[in-house]
């Protein structure tokens, strides 16, 4: 071997050897060495750092390493959290718990738990979702930047692989439990449990040696976030004549609603392992994991629904100027909007309506994973067979429910909804609005608690199934040299995989009062809803007093929610002669359903070698797919009956993806890498299928399949330097660069809107100005008269014709004061870990492109009356900026953490409970950065006592509309999460 070790490096490869997967000849490397060096202890955050380094560094490939300071102790409790400790990886999250992991600006990346690919819940690629996993049974997260010929292809980003304890590789018996509680500052259900633990073992016998590890959790977790939101995409001009309008032209209030977020998780984690070396060259294995995620959501939303009737009438109290920048190389200009008034009853006491709305869209995942196989050691030969399965099994079970609140203070007329006057107030950067108190016309607290003023909108159910699973079988091989190059891998993977969506629904929309059943005919359902919106911030302006269909006994018991809704349905019938059916379970969508199948053959072999200060890998991956798709055609007889007939298709490709790494030891503690290689990305399984789905919303876009997608093509170049220049430290810089054809981008088309009633198309069925006609969504304000059936924005996946680049650099740094103990004391016991990416995205040809609606403002802040605003899309949840520092300290037992991350603002698809944006543009979600500490103290060798905080300063999610810093449109408040718990070792 020629490759030269220095001794910092060795020593820390001596003292951590047990936590890591060095290949056979850096072991051997390392015994020669051995007896001559003085091995470093190190433990607790500095043995995870320390082990971490030492398995990045000792890599052929660009990988990033965090290792567990113990059993069940990543850094964070999140295994999405644990991963934002990694350079260039950013999250997104969902009420505050990280659920997307971005990898160098994308979302397309796969993930692995022991090289076994997994599947997820839904349609994604990506696999198995963060938030299904508990942290407590990973004992280290590999992420794999720069393929080898050897990693399965699919990623963009990278790829994660999540590991497991091999027990085999333990010194001594393992045993631990840890019990904790958590506290979330929004929820009002208290404290939630968690459990952990692990036990592992191995011992020979005259049959050779065996070794067993299990580990397992059990969580609970109830998070909470408020989220308001405001459209104001609609507008006054100065020279309209409305009663509204002002010397210069506005932005009136369009859409008030008031989001409470409520989602409680039931976890169950089991992962196990079995290891059997009948002798010192060979070994059998199997491995279990098991998942079991209950995710129960139990929210609830008020909603000031046909407030753009009243923007000529509406007079606003006071303005702010909104400057909407440039897009797509043209000057929008800026614009006074609305941020305080009163929004009275409009004349004929119809409009603005309050609503009441209870969200249950659960999710309940099963999910597993299997892997069985044997390993040989020859002489020159190293042979490797597995046999793997990842299935996941998930419902979403919903039971979603509004009801109409009928003012009595107010005229009625046959509709089941009339108008309730509302104040608003978007100073200081909060949206806030609530009922005016001080109109005439305005509910009291106990009006609008009473059941008899609610009558029932809208019940949609749902048992939506899906079912994802892939089996695999491979071989892999390595030959030894003994020359330059040192060794050659070569294999063989063959991988079927399956996706199975089954939607099962019913929508349905009452429209007429004679058919809504009023609350008092189901009381014994109702409850009142969150009265504490007002809790994150202290904002006196909301709606507190309101009722809603108990949405945790319409998430636990549906089919008696049903039965009740039924019989008011029936005593209502009774009362007002409507003959309004009752309302049927839900059933499936014939037009939705697919099930598409996926077959892969993939040969690889890459060539390992080492020359003087260099080593590395080249070689190339080939892979064969073919595709069956399988779905359902509905057409119509002569009689118009529905006729339903199966329809397969069948699609097939192949690629050639060559790879390259190198690495190239300088001088003794400064590493240079240079990477390149080739990949691929397959569409999601939703968007190759045909299948679509309506929503009674007029606002959801309709997502129309494509099945002529195809893969993306990504050509990833990297170049870094290392300098490891003390223990458990490092200053790295980075450079990559990936240049991806046939990117999978969204293509929305919106409906055509009068720009002066702003009116869509409701005849259908077909709408000759964009968009598709849904026949069952709610016309609510875009038709003159109440109903169903209108035209909607069509949402399709294609390929984008342009090529596109992301670029960026990426810096860290890590460092600690251990090593002056004798000169600081106590203060030896600091140490920071740093990191800054920046990146950017460019190219491609697909656009985005305002609504009508929007274009109407655009014409008015440009003075350009036929302005039709688009931009080429960006890549969705990518920040140009982002960076993270932990500062941490450990020394006499105690053990304490601070992680500051921040993330630049980025586009974002996460808009609340519509799929659609007012303006036609994704989202900007701002700047923001999130604090999370965490302390811990050693009472003796196997008690361990701690507590963690997540969002320590509860800093909230803003989004803008448009453009960065432009429209305030969307606020989300999130909790504070405190863990306090204790951990014990056997």
């Amino acid at each position: 071997m020629n490759h030269k070790l220095s001794k910092i490096t060795l020593a820390v490869i001596s003292a951590t050897a047990m936590s890591m997967s060095l290949s056979i000849q850096a072991q051997e490397s390392s015994k020669q060495v051995k007896d001559d060096l003085e091995v470093i202890e190190v433990s607790g955050i500095r043995q995870s750092l320390t082990s971490a380094l030492a398995e990045k560094r000792s890599a052929s490939s660009l990988v990033e390493v965090i290792q567990a300071v113990d059993i069940g102790k990543l850094p964070d409790q999140n295994l999405a959290e644990v991963l934002e400790n990694v350079t260039g990886i950013q999250i997104t999250r969902e009420a505050g718990v990280g659920t997307g992991v971005q990898i160098r600006g994308t979302n397309a990346n796969r993930t692995e738990v022991n090289g076994v690919s997994t599947v997820g819940s839904g349609s994604g690629r990506s696999g198995i979702s963060f938030e299904d996993v508990s942290a407590a049974i990973i004992s280290g997260v590999e992420v794999i930047k720069s393929p080898e010929a050897k990693t399965i292809e699919g990623s963009v980003g990278a790829t994660i692989n999540l590991k497991t304890i091999r027990p085999l590789q333990l010194n001594e018996m393992l045993g631990s439990i840890r019990v904790q509680a958590e506290d979330s500052s929004l929820s009002t259900d208290g404290m939630t449990p968690r459990i952990s633990g692990a036990w592992g073992d191995n011992w020979e016998s005259d049959a050779g040696k065996f070794g067993v590890v299990f580990s397992g959790s059990y969580s609970e977790q109830d998070v909470t976030a408020f989220r308001p939101r405001v459209d104001r995409d609609n507008s006054v001009a100065a020279d309209s004549g409305a009663a509204s309008a002002q010397s210069f032209d506005f932005l009136p209030i369009q859409f008030l609603i008031q989001d409470y977020d409520n989602y409680e998780y039931e976890t169950k984690n089991f992962a196990g392992t079995f290891e059997y070396a009948p002798n010192d060259n060979l070994k059998f294995f199997f491995d279990a994991v098991v998942n079991d995620q209950e995710r129960r959501q139990e929210s609830s939303r008020v909603q000031a629904s046909g407030v753009s009737d009243l923007r000529n009438v509406s007079i606003p109290s006071e303005f702010e100027t909104v400057n909407f920048g440039s897009l797509g190389g043209q000057n929008l200009g800026s614009i006074e909007a609305a941020v305080r008034g009163v929004i009275p009853v409009e004349d004929g006491d119809a409009d603005p309506n309050l609503r009441f709305s209870s969200d249950t869209n659960s999710r309940i995942t099963d999910s597993k994973i299997f892997r069985i196989g044997g390993q040989w050691q020859g002489e020159n030969l190293f042979v490797s067979v597995e046999a793997s399965t990842s299935r996941s099994d998930s419902s979403t079970p919903s039971f979603n429910t509004t009801l109409n609140f009928i003012n009595p203070n107010v005229a009625t007329n046959s509709s089941n909804e009339n108008g309730t006057p509302f104040e608003y107030d978007l100073t200081g950067g909060a949206l806030t609005f609530g009922i005016a108190q001080g109109e005439a016309n305005a509910p009291t607290a106990a009006q609008l608690l009473d059941p008899a003023n609610v009558v029932l909108r809208d019940v949609n159910q749902g048992q939506d199934r899906s079912e994802n699973t892939e089996d695999a079988f491979r071989t892999d091989f390595t030959y030894y040299l003994d020359n330059m190059i040192t060794s050659v891998d070569f294999g063989y993977r063959y991988s079927k995989t399956n996706s199975v969506s089954d939607q099962v629904r019913n929508n349905v929309g009452l429209r007429n009062l004679a058919d809504s059943p009023t609350g008092n005919l189901f009381a014994d359902i109702l409850t009142a809803g969150p009265d504490n919106f007002n809790d994150a911030d202290g904002r006196a302006l909301y709606i507190r007093d309101f009722l809603l269909i108990n949405p945790e006994l319409a998430s636990s018991d549906p089919d008696a929610v049903l039965a009740a809704l039924n019989a008011a349905i029936e005593a209502n019938n009774a009362i007002t002669g409507s003959t309004r059916a009752p309302i049927s379970s839900p059933t499936s969508q014939v037009n939705a359903f697919f099930d598409i199948d996926e077959e892969t053959h993939a040969l690889y072999a890459q060539a390992n070698f080492e020359y003087g200060i260099f080593r590395g890998n080249f070689g190339a991956r080939y892979l064969e797919t073919e595709v069956t798709s399988l779905g359902n055609s509905v057409t119509q007889d002569g009689n118009g009956n529905e006729i339903v007939s199966q329809v397969t298709s069948k699609g097939d490709y192949d690629f050639f993806l060559p790879r390259f790494n190198v690495a190239a030891n300088v001088s003794e503690d400064v590493l240079v890498r240079l990477g390149w290689s080739k990949d691929i990305r397959r569409p999601d399984f939703n968007d190759l299928s045909t299948s679509v789905t309506y929503s009674t919303s007029p606002n959801s876009a309709v997502s129309v399949g494509n099945s002529g997608l195809v893969p993306e093509e990504v050509t990833s170049f990297d170049i870094s330097a290392e300098w490891y220049f003390a223990q458990a430290a490092l200053v790295s810089v980075g450079y990559f660069h990936k240049t991806r054809t046939d990117l999978h981008v969204t293509q929305q088309v919106d409906p055509y809107e009068d720009p002066t009633t702003g009116y869509r198309d409701t005849t259908g069925p077909v709408c000759e100005d964009g968009g598709v006609f849904n026949p069952i969504a709610d016309i609510n304000v875009f038709g003159p008269t109440p109903g169903v059936g209108l035209c909607v924005p069509t949402r399709t996946t294609i390929n984008d014709s342009g090529e596109t680049t992301q670029e960026g650099i990426e810096l860290a740094f890590q460092y600690d004061l251990s090593s002056f103990e004798d000169d600081l004391g106590w203060a030896s016991g600091f140490g920071l870990l740093a990191n800054y990416t920046y990146q950017e995205f460019s190219g491609g040809e697909s656009i985005d492109t305002a609504t009508s609606r929007a274009n109407t403002v655009f014409a008015l802040t440009t003075g350009i009356p036929d302005i039709d605003v688009s931009a080429k899309q960006p890549l969705i949840d990518l920040s140009e900026n982002a960076y993270n520092v932990t500062f941490y300290y450990e020394k006499f037992g105690l053990s304490a953490r601070a992680r500051y991350t921040w993330r630049e603002g980025y586009r974002s698809t996460d808009f609340g409970s519509t799929s659609s944006f007012p303006w036609g543009f994704p989202v900007v979600q701002e700047d923001r950065g999130q604090l999370n500490v965490g302390i811990s103290y050693d009472v003796n060798e196997q008690l361990n006592i701690g507590v963690e905080a997540v969002n320590l300063t509860e800093s909230e999610v803003s989004q803008s509309c448009v453009n960065e810093g432009a429209l305030l449109c969307f606020q989300g408040l999130t909790d504070r999460r405190i863990t306090f718990g204790m951990s014990y070792r056997f």
